[in-house]
């Protein structure tokens, strides 16, 4: 490591296992499911998005959701996280902790921000989408359930082009008032640069005091660790990445790839920044996946490997 420390670590949320698998054509067995899972948990990362409820014919690579969230394993300090879209699907993640299970230990929703790609998305309105995500955050906390939201397409949007900052913001501080765990803003198509990031995080954080803020950064056009950075600059608390790079949102045309979770875990670490993960295990899993997959990762980090070892280095 060199340069200047930072003493406030960053918590990585990994979303390879859901959003990373779930545009994937090569089918993923529950079994390597959860040794994706288990990988990932042995690498350090104690926040995993291991399943989404949506329609299994809409998004057939979650069709075993409650298969996968069974066969966990019961990890103390490992919180697991399951996506839901409706209160269909937050049912269905109710329903894995019956009969005194552990089951996922967090929903998340989500609010599509441009009207266009929030009704091709969920087939409803931004409007109709913010009361979809209040109700099944009430209802978590009702339950006694600890729920997040997602707002995504903060950026732009495939269909409507620029979406408004101020329309992000606004439609943030209604969702706050269902009190969620956190607030993720999800650059679901790539297309933001650090300078909007930056102004996007440091408005809400003085618009919303006290929420925790979550970013999502897609790398579509290279810009997902730079902007990964400059929310944390901004005071999010989280960074969501996917091993590998893996993942895209199957609603969004050409929205390829997630963050990779190693560039992300390199950038940080090699800026003083704690991130409680191990680099080399990362790089190993995406080299694993690669196999599987029959192709290369779109990780950087995965490809040259960690930082150099000075000649006659032992390590």
């Amino acid at each position: 490591m060199t340069g200047r420390t930072h003493p406030r670590p960053v918590e990585l949320y990994e979303v390879g296992p859901r959003d990373g698998l779930q545009n994937e054509e090569t089918p993923f067995t529950t079994t390597t499911k959860l040794e994706l899972i288990d990988r990932l948990a042995k690498a350090g990362l104690r926040r995993i998005e291991v399943a989404s409820f949506a329609h299994p014919k809409k998004v057939p690579q979650m069709a075993d959701a409650e298969a996968v969230i069974a066969a966990l394993p019961d990890i103390a300090d490992l919180e697991y996280i399951g996506l839901v879209l409706n209160k269909r699907g937050y049912l269905r993640a109710l329903e894995t902790r019956a009969g005194g299970k552990r089951g996922v230990d967090q929903v998340g929703c989500v609010s599509v921000m441009s009207e266009t790609f929030s009704q091709k998305n969920q087939g409803m309105s931004i409007a109709e989408n913010i009361a979809n995500a209040s109700e099944v955050l009430r209802l978590a906390k009702r339950d006694g359930m600890s729920a997040q939201v997602t707002l995504s397409a903060i950026f732009g949007c495939p269909f409507e082009g620029e979406v408004p900052m101020q329309s992000v913001i606004d439609n943030a501080k209604r969702l706050a008032e269902a009190e969620p765990y956190e607030m993720a803003l999800a650059d679901t198509i790539g297309v933001g640069v650090p300078s909007q990031v930056h102004d996007l995080f440091g408005t809400l954080k003085d618009e919303i005091p006290g929420m925790k803020l979550r970013a999502h950064m897609h790398d579509t056009r290279n810009t997902g660790v730079a902007n990964s950075w400059a929310a944390y600059e901004a005071g999010a608390t989280t960074i969501d990445a996917s091993v590998a790079g893996l993942g895209g949102c199957p609603f969004a045309p050409r929205a390829t790839g997630n963050v990779a979770t190693e560039d992300v875990q390199y950038t940080f670490e090699r800026s003083g920044v704690d991130t409680g993960t191990d680099l080399e295990a990362l790089i190993n899993t995406t080299r694993w996946l690669e196999s599987l997959l029959g192709r290369t990762a779109a990780a950087a980090v995965a490809r040259a490997g960690g930082f150099p070892a000075a000649e006659g280095s032992k390590t």
